[in-house]
């Protein structure tokens, strides 16, 4: 976003073992690890603390994957556009639809990224993790992390602190081998996303070209002319609510289902049981609303800006926060602040930010 103030100390990381050894240094102090930096909003005040930067770097393909795929192991400091038009170039299937996203392939599995029908979730089979306080690197699998819409259990959520307080040193996917030639596209949400027939074939190079003029076309494609690109992206999450609540409101909103996962094993005690099976409930449905039809029905347009700020909605996008020029980090919160505030208001919703805040309240 170009906002923020100075850490007292920056330490870059060019392995693994100097990555540990940071942390180790950095354990009594106040100390944050970064990657690209492209979902971070840090305070104007200087971070009196350690910036540990992970700039490992580097992919490979490696044994272990099942038949009809390639397992391939990525540094954490990896560029991760320059990772998918490997893939693509490679016709590994798995990730094209997440060409263009900005930031180091580490910080894929915290937020669980996607886009267009495919998350990371779907590819990932284990990350190594270096825990707080820990000085090894531990592989642990996907399974094991919580990987949700938008969120895992290393996500650290605005005002909370993640469930498992570990740095990521490198990941490893599962990728289809599907070659480079046009096939048909299985994926109907990539399909949908892409305005697509059930017959069209694409190449993954087709995929990834399109998906990246779709992402030019809202400014989320890096272009240090357009001032719509200085963004965090999605400043917001969108509502997760009850189904019950998104039918009050207007009909025109966008919405989707969210799929539920319904505990299917009940477990008896022999000894005492009566035989008979409990019914079990099912959960609440939930559904997904559009943060952004919020946002510019609350009344608040794309390029909207508070009285003298330099702080604006994309005039692309209203979704995103972006930087004018020579704004500060108290003019994009103050900006979150009013758009929460009228979305509130509005439709009784509080929309939760997605980017990481270092030192920045709402």
């Amino acid at each position: 976003m170009g906002v923020g103030g100075e850490p007292s100390l920056i330490v870059d990381a060019y392995s693994r073992e100097q990555l540990v050894a940071a942390l180790v240094d950095a354990a009594d102090d106040d100390w944050f690890v970064l990657g690209g930096g492209s979902n971070l909003l840090a305070a104007d005040e200087p971070f009196d603390g350690t910036v540990i930067r992970i700039l490992t770097s580097g992919f490979a393909p490696i044994d272990g994957a099942p038949e009809g795929f390639q397992r391939v192991s990525v540094e954490a400091g990896q560029n991760w556009d320059e990772f998918v038009a490997w893939t693509v170039a490679e016709g590994l299937q798995g990730v094209e639809a997440m060409s263009g996203i900005p930031g180091t392939a580490g910080a894929a599995p915290i937020q669980n990224v996607g886009a267009y029908g495919q998350e990371i979730v779907q590819t990932l089979v284990s990350v190594d993790l270096i825990d707080e306080g820990s000085s090894e690197i531990v592989e642990v699998p996907a399974a094991e992390l919580g990987l949700g819409p938008r969120t895992s259990d290393l996500k650290r959520h605005y005002g909370e602190e993640p469930i498992r307080n570990a740095v990521i040193a490198g990941i490893t996917l599962d990728l289809r081998v599907v070659g480079t030639d046009p096939t048909p596209v299985a994926d109907e949400r990539i399909r949908g996303a892409l305005s697509l027939l059930e017959t069209d074939a694409l190449s993954l190079a087709e995929i990834r070209d399109r998906v990246l003029a779709i992402r030019a076309s809202k400014g989320m494609v890096l272009d240090p002319s357009d001032a719509d690109t200085r963004s965090a992206g999605s400043f917001f999450n969108n509502p997760i609510i009850a189904e019950a609540d998104a039918r009050r409101l207007p009909a025109e909103c966008p919405r989707w289902p969210v799929d539920e996962v319904v505990e299917a094993v009940q477990v008896f005690d022999l000894a005492t049981w009566d035989g008979q099976v409990p019914r079990v409930a099912a959960p609440a449905s939930r559904v997904k609303v559009s943060a952004a039809w919020l946002i510019e029905n609350s009344g608040l347009p794309k390029g909207f800006a508070l009285h003298g700020s330099r702080a604006s909605l994309s005039t692309k996008h209203t979704l995103a926060i972006t930087n004018r020029g020579g704004a500060t980090a108290d003019e994009v919160a103050a900006l979150a602040r009013y758009v929460r505030t009228r979305v509130a208001s509005e439709y009784g919703i509080t929309l939760n930010p997605e980017p990481v805040f270092v030192g920045v309240e709402l």
